[in-house]
C-alpha cells in the first residue's frame, strides 16, 4: 500500500510527532493553516470515519483530548476548530481517516465550521428528517 499516512504512522517518513498511543498518533500538518496545525491519524489504514472500529472510539476521544490539552497549554490558545474531511466531495485529498486539530487565535481570519459549506437545503426540515428515519 502506497499510503502516505501509513507511512507517517509507521515512521517510514520524516514527521513531527506531537504524541501517539497504541492505534493513534498526531503529527503537525505538512501544510498548516494555523500555528499547531495538527492531524491526529489511525495507525491502522482506515479510510472512512464510520469504518472505524467502536472498540477503539474511546481511545481516539481521549487522545484527542491529550493533543487539545497538549497544544493549548504550549501555543496559550483556549480555541480550536475540529474536522474531518469525509469523502471527496468534502474535500478529503488523502484516503486514511485523519482529524485536523487546528488552534484558533484573535484575529485569525478563519470562521467557524458553518463556513466551510453554504448549501440550504430547499426541502422542508420535515422532508428531509422523513429521509432520513425512513
Amino acid at each position: 500500500m502506497d499510503c502516505i499516512f501509513c507511512k507517517i504512522a509507521k515512521k517510514e517518513l520524516k514527521s513531527y510527532v506531537i504524541d501517539e498511543s497504541e492505534n493513534f498518533i498526531s503529527v503537525l500538518d505538512i501544510n498548516p493553516h494555523a500555528p499547531g496545525h495538527s492531524l491526529v491519524l489511525p495507525k491502522d489504514h482506515i479510510v472512512d470515519f464510520v469504518d472505524l472500529p467502536e472498540s477503539l472510539s474511546t481511545e481516539l476521544v481521549v487522545f484527542m483530548q491529550k493533543i487539545i490539552k497538549i497544544l493549548k497549554e504550549s501555543l496559550k490558545t483556549e480555541s480550536f476548530t475540529i474536522g474531518i474531511n469525509e469523502g471527496k466531495l468534502a474535500g478529503r485529498a488523502i484516503d486514511h481517516l485523519h482529524i485536523h486539530i487546528i488552534p484558533r487565535f484573535k484575529n485569525d481570519k478563519g470562521g467557524s465550521i458553518h463556513s466551510v459549506v453554504y448549501n440550504p437545503p430547499q426541502e422542508s426540515l420535515e422532508d428531509i428528517y422523513k429521509k432520513i428515519k425512513k
